[in-house]
């Protein structure tokens, strides 16, 4: 067991479930909020805030007031989480998932040290000392490799959450499970942005700033590596240069103040653009903003357009007539798509109309990271939790 890590509980997790939502559960999410804003070094970590600020009290509740209903229901018992390596506190939010289903949980983390990570274990600990009930409910590992462990661990979960790309998903699934066992996958997924270019050429200086910071939000963040981060830009209305124009250049203002990118990033990224340039036949034109925003502008769009992916701030970009052409290219790897200046009923309709295969989710620009209990189109409450029906 040398490459077998305990950050959180030990082998002696509870296997049995309890009811969805259940007052200690939401009382242990509460003071954990509280706890993580009291460490001194969260401004640092924007998504460990962010994680705070999901699990603080009103928004459980919140969370728990839709939830509820007349049908009896249970957790579905233990939970085995394979968490992906690219986002330091989505193993956090997995584990929520389960905890407040009602079900006990096994956090697989990333091998990959994150000071996050850390941070919140640390925290974890430190509020369960409290929480006997919770304490049984809770473990957290790390190992590398070793098909042993997630073996003996598939074969005693009720539910395993798979995140990762599609190759984790097929090794994860290679590893048999009880009978009544539920799979849930997150794979790799692709997202993109449509902006109203119309809409950006009335904003003033204070609400351009905004919309860029929450691009920024969405995507600098993490790298533009979680599968709800923008790569590509859709651009739409008769004002497409001055607006594209106008949104970049405030954007490059807070890139600048707020990125820092590794040299051997740097690097990277620049050999990607090199490599576009020469290998892309697509290409109407390409632009950098500073060293830390890439743009290659397309001159259509196909339905393999999900292969390109920028990172550390690179970006495809296309003009469209009309929404109506994103039906000759959105399939089944398109989970989010975020906006600014579309009223909300016209992309319903778009939806319902067109029936696409893929998007999931629709929000504006600045909550593509806002992970919810509705993800990748599956209602987690309904899925991790069993219907005891009562006649």
């Amino acid at each position: 067991m040398d490459n077998f890590k305990y950050l959180v509980g030990n082998k002696n997790i509870n296997q049995s479930s309890i009811e969805p939502y259940s007052k200690v559960v939401c009382q242990f999410l509460s003071d954990l909020s509280k706890e993580l804003g009291t460490i001194k070094k969260i401004s640092e970590y924007p998504d460990i805030r962010t994680f705070a600020f999901f699990i603080r009290k009103q928004n459980i509740d919140n969370l728990k007031n839709k939830f509820l209903s007349d049908q009896v229901r249970l957790g579905l018992g233990l939970i085995f989480h394979i968490t992906p390596s690219n986002i330091p506190t989505n193993f956090a939010y997995s584990l929520i998932f389960g905890l407040l289903t009602g079900n006990s949980n096994i956090v697989k983390v990333p091998s990959k040290e994150f000071e996050q990570i850390n941070i919140i274990c640390s925290s974890i600990n430190k509020v369960l000392k409290k929480y006997k009930i919770i304490n049984k409910m809770i473990t957290i590992v790390r190992y590398k490799g070793h098909d042993e462990y997630t073996k003996k661990i598939s074969s005693i979960c009720n539910g395993r959450l798979i995140w990762g790309g599609d190759n984790t998903i097929d090794n994860i699934r290679k590893f048999s499970t009880k009978h009544r066992s539920t799979d849930l996958a997150f794979a790799d997924r692709y997202s993109l942005c449509v902006i109203d270019s119309e809409k950006v050429s009335k904003l003033n200086k204070r609400d351009i700033k905004r919309l860029a910071e929450n691009f920024y939000n969405d995507t600098y963040t993490v790298d533009q590596n979680a599968c709800s981060s923008p790569h590509l830009i859709l651009w739409l209305g008769k004002l497409k240069t001055q607006a594209r124009l106008k949104f970049l250049i405030s954007l490059r203002d807070i890139v600048d103040k707020k990125y820092n990118l590794n040299d051997a990033a740097s690097v990277e990224k620049y050999t990607k653009l090199c490599n576009n340039i020469l290998n892309l036949k697509n290409i109407k034109n390409h632009q950098r903003f500073g060293g830390d925003i890439y743009t290659i502008s397309l001159k259509s769009l196909n339905k393999n357009i999900h292969n390109l992916r920028g990172k550390w701030g690179f970006f495809y970009e296309c003009e469209i007539a009309n929404l109506n052409k994103l039906k000759h290219f959105i399939n089944s790897k398109y989970q989010t798509l975020t906006y600014f200046g579309i009223n909300k009923s016209i992309l319903k309709n778009l939806i319902l109309k067109n029936k696409f295969e893929g998007i999931d989710r629709i929000v504006p620009i600045g909550q593509a990271l806002n992970i919810g209990l509705f993800w990748d189109g599956y209602d987690l409450n309904k899925i991790l939790t069993r219907v005891v029906d009562i006649k």
